[in-house]
């Protein structure tokens, strides 16, 4: 996301480490900002994007102490599933929510502010209804939801606004019927390291495409990483071929759990790969949350830094 003058400078961490979270699964953390300050933690999107250290620049790293971390498999979380070999069974929404809680406790925070954007805010809505009374306010950029509908949208649908790249991406899955099923066969159950590899490629050239017609856009320097398209792409496959592993509506028939939670939302208008009506649908069952459209696409600009910055800064002393 674009990052304007307002942004903080970028606080170096001040405390890592890798946290077992069972099953032989590790995840990797960082905090940042004020030891004592009011707790925040991101959650990033993907699934497998792993965290940025630009985010750290939306928090006030004096008003803040933010808490980050990389997703299962992901990042330097360990295993890692830049491996083909890698099991996937162990890497599910649920295990997800359950390291969020492993890792607050760990941590010894009470509450803390929750921050998502892309997959993150469907990973955050799922954690905060579960958990409510852990989420003092939210703050999700580029607003999803994770359903069977959003999914084929941007696998299927989207592919009307560039033909040719979605030619090529239907083409790396034999224009099966469905694009998101097949290409999870072909990532995570083909057991050949060629396949995968290709599938991965292909998969990563089409979330590239999807938002290439964003102002400023050029082509994202971490698709040229095999591994990371093998992570990002085997993560995506999977998480989306079951829909987030959530059941279909949930997220909306339980947003009333959200109510007493301050919740503000920025959407790109011009989100291709995420249509506006998603937050509006949100913004609808959850009691006393803000929508905030911003003339960006998924990727975010200044103009929706600026929103978060807002936000943030205004949660910053509540208490």
């Amino acid at each position: 996301m674009g990052l304007d003058s307002r942004a903080y400078e970028r606080p170096e961490p001040f405390e890592h480490g890798m946290l077992p979270v069972g099953g032989g699964q590790e995840i990797y953390y960082e905090i940042s900002g004020n030891p004592e300050g009011k707790p925040a933690v991101t959650l990033h999107g993907g699934p497998g994007s792993g965290h940025s250290a630009n985010t750290r620049r939306l928090f006030d790293p004096v008003a803040y102490c933010l808490v980050q971390f990389d997703q299962r498999g992901c990042g330097a979380s360990t295993p890692s599933v830049a491996s083909p070999s890698t099991s996937l069974t162990r890497n599910t929404t649920e295990h997800l929510l359950a390291d969020i809680e492993v890792l607050r406790e760990h941590l010894g925070i009470e509450q803390w502010l929750v921050w998502g954007a892309s997959w993150g805010v469907t990973l955050a809505l799922a954690y905060a209804e579960r958990f409510p009374e852990r989420v003092t306010e939210m703050v999700l950029a580029s607003v999803t939801m994770t359903r069977p509908a959003d999914v084929h949208w941007l696998y299927h649908e989207v592919g009307r606004y560039f033909p040719e790249e979605w030619d090529r991406f239907a083409a790396g899955a034999g224009y099966a019927d469905d694009l998101v099923a097949a290409y999870d066969q072909l990532l995570n159950h083909s057991g050949n390291t060629g396949v995968a590899g290709r599938a991965a490629a292909s998969w990563c050239a089409w979330e590239d495409a999807v938002v290439s017609l964003e102002p400023g856009w050029s082509p994202h320097p971490r698709y040229r990483d095999p591994r990371f398209r093998m992570t990002f792409a085997r993560l995506c496959a999977h998480y989306f071929a079951h829909a987030g592993f959530i059941e279909d509506g949930r997220l909306l028939a339980e947003a009333h759990r959200l109510r007493g939670i301050p919740g503000v939302m920025v959407h790109g208008r011009l989100d291709l790969g995420g249509p506006a009506d998603v937050p509006w649908l949100l913004a609808r069952a959850w009691p006393g949350s803000e929508l905030h459209y911003v003339g960006t696409g998924h990727a975010g600009g200044p103009t929706m830094t600026e929103r978060m910055l807002d936000a943030l800064d205004a949660f910053a002393t509540r208490m």
